[in-house]
């Protein structure tokens, strides 16, 4: 991954987790993107061979996707891991009758389970608010029993690409996160030695008739400028009115502007003891690391 110390893209973290605390009571409103791509991310899980005893639900926000997990997997424990306890407990208030969502606050970087405890973890749209992938990566690979599943979604560079460019018309300051693209989080992901990743990304486009409902959305779901080189105190109005007229340049012939959402999905497993993984159809897969040419006389 890109060294960005020092970065103005840096999180504020402190600023991050009161936005998520603020987000929790009007988070649902808003969530239409999440609940797509968090419903596609679900539909893989069902490609995996997997039953899974524990699972970790990391960043599970105000619990949608949680519930879907606690139905699809009736006999797994789950605990949802958020930044803010707002968030928790909303999450815990959509768990089914008679089960528990063991709820849990924190930060990927540090996640507050014991080693090798996990089969599954499942991730949607909260990674591209870590800013040390290395160590998000590390925890998971520590927390996942051998053989257990990793699966997430993110976000990539491209997304808010309109807003970013409006921005760069008005000021030098950064008012969009600086994301990470496809090929840093695959590289994390081996740095980490987590076994066999398979990335994939896809473009999904939102429309809005005004940059008003976009703001808005944006400020709802707790993804306003958290960067720690954003402007400090209130942007003037001749900022917000360049700003304005630059984004105005991309409204499309439907009249609306639009709003890119790259979405990077990522899976992946965690150790085996021996270096292999056994697949559904009984063959053994090695990583290449592991292999060696036979000498004569072997």
């Amino acid at each position: 991954m890109r060294d960005r110390e020092g970065s103005p893209f840096e999180l504020d973290r402190r600023a991050l987790r009161r936005a998520f605390a603020r987000a929790a009571a009007g988070y649902d409103r808003a969530a239409v993107v999440q609940r797509e791509i968090g419903a596609r991310l679900l539909q893989r899980l069902d490609l995996i061979k997997l039953d899974p005893a524990v699972i970790l639900d990391i960043g599970c926000a105000t619990g949608e996707m949680t519930a879907l997990l606690f139905k699809k997997y009736r006999r797994a424990r789950i605990v949802g891991l958020e930044r803010t306890p707002a968030m928790v407990v909303a999450a815990r208030k959509r768990a089914p009758w008679l089960r528990t969502l063991y709820g849990a606050v924190g930060e990927p970087e540090a996640l507050p389970l014991a080693d090798a405890s996990c089969d599954l973890i499942f991730s949607n749209l909260t990674l591209q608010w870590s800013y040390e992938l290395d160590r998000v990566f590390a925890e998971f690979r520590r927390v996942l029993k051998p053989g257990g599943a990793l699966l997430f979604s993110t976000l990539g560079p491209d997304t808010l690409s309109e807003l970013r460019r409006a921005w760069s018309a008005a000021d030098p300051h950064p008012h969009v996160h600086a994301f990470l693209d496809l090929h840093d989080i695959g590289d994390a992901l081996l740095r980490a030695r987590l076994a066999e990743p398979v990335m994939d990304a896809e473009r999904l486009t939102l429309t809005y008739p005004d940059l008003t409902g976009l703001m808005a959305d944006l400020k709802a779901l707790g993804a306003g400028n958290v960067t720690a080189g954003r402007a400090r105190g209130l942007t003037g109005k001749g900022r917000w009115r360049a700003m304005r007229e630059a984004y105005e340049q991309v409204r499309g012939a439907d009249g609306l502007l639009p709003a890119t959402c790259e979405v990077v999905y990522g899976h992946a497993w965690g150790p085996v003891a021996d270096g292999s993984r056994q697949r559904e159809d009984g063959t053994a897969v090695f990583p290449l690391a592991g292999l060696r040419r036979r000498r004569d006389g072997d």
